[in-house]
């Protein structure tokens, strides 16, 4: 079982969502830890450090924090059908995560309005460290609706080519795109409809992205995927890139954090700097010694 993917994730999270599609993608068995959207989450912080945002993948004793690091580890250890065909489909990841989200959540909140409950203004808050101001989100929808459709033409142009955008068959760009997509037409399907409305291929797209499924899931509680990582050991390490411009040396006691948002501080000792990830390691007593792993892209790294 602790060779198997666990994933910390919740129904409506739309990155969790990137994570399910690509398992369904691979055909993969995975196992789903259901955590709460708002805080506290008792048996998910002592797993990330305290990094509190969703999804992240657990394997063992590992703990892969945000999609893009949780994507590329899934792509490494379950290689077919390869989902990755360029260094550029990371590019399109990081759009699809950061220019095309920052778009789809405006619209989705203020369309919602007064329906948005109290408490959830108050954790993404916290989690944003800005306010969460449906209000200002309500009177920026309708100007944003028209870059979200921008960006649904490029999708659409791109399916000219064929069924998918990532070449002749699903990958990478597809999971990154639709993410947004499934996460306007979750909320607000009339919407969806209306922004893509005369993307006669977005539309095809859609319904072949939607059929493909989640691959084989069975469930699993917080403690009991805690007491997993308890009886695991970390995976070895990657290999260290000697020459990351901070010339930062695997033991040596270091801060992550995300560089947008949720920039809770995660602190550990360095196991490795890659090219694409940073890994370190951290104890505590629900779980033991676990490795984190975090983005290079998208995320801070501090000498203690």
């Amino acid at each position: 079982m602790s060779s198997q993917p666990i994933l910390h994730h919740f129904e409506a999270s739309p990155f969790s969502e990137k994570v399910r599609l690509l398992f369904g993608l691979k055909g993969l068995a995975w196992t789903s830890v259901e955590i709460p959207s708002l805080m506290p989450k008792p048996d998910y912080t002592p797993l990330t450090g305290g990094y509190r945002r969703t999804p992240s993948l657990q394997i063992g004793a590992d703990v892969y924090c945000d999609t893009q690091v949780i994507l590329a580890e899934l792509e490494a250890r379950y290689p077919a059908p390869p989902l990755v065909r360029g260094g550029l489909d990371w590019a399109i990841n990081l759009w699809a995560d950061r220019l095309f989200f920052q778009t789809t959540v405006p619209i989705i909140f203020g369309e919602l309005g007064e329906h948005v409950p109290a408490a959830f203004i108050k954790d993404r808050e916290a989690l944003s460290g800005r306010p969460f101001d449906v209000k200002a989100m309500k009177a920026a929808a309708l100007p944003l609706s028209g870059q979200w459709r921008a960006q649904a033409a490029w999708i659409d142009a791109q399916l000219d080519k064929g069924d998918w955008l990532s070449g002749p068959q699903a990958g990478l760009a597809d999971v990154a795109a639709w993410m947004n997509v499934w996460f306007l037409g979750r909320n607000l399907p009339d919407m969806l409809e209306r922004l893509t409305s005369g993307f006669d291929r977005l539309a095809a797209w859609r319904a072949r992205l939607a059929a493909v499924g989640h691959g084989t899931r069975t469930e699993m509680t917080g403690p009991e995927a805690l007491a997993v990582a308890r009886a695991a050991e970390p995976a070895p390490a990657p290999h260290h890139d000697a020459a990351n411009p901070q010339l930062l040396a695997p033991g040596a006691a270091v801060t992550v954090m995300a560089d947008d948002y949720g920039r809770d501080p995660v602190h550990g000792t360095l196991v490795a700097a890659t090219l694409d990830r940073v890994v370190i390691a951290r104890e505590d007593p629900a779980v033991g010694k676990v490795h984190a792993h975090f983005p290079r892209t998208g995320y801070l790294v501090f000498a203690a």
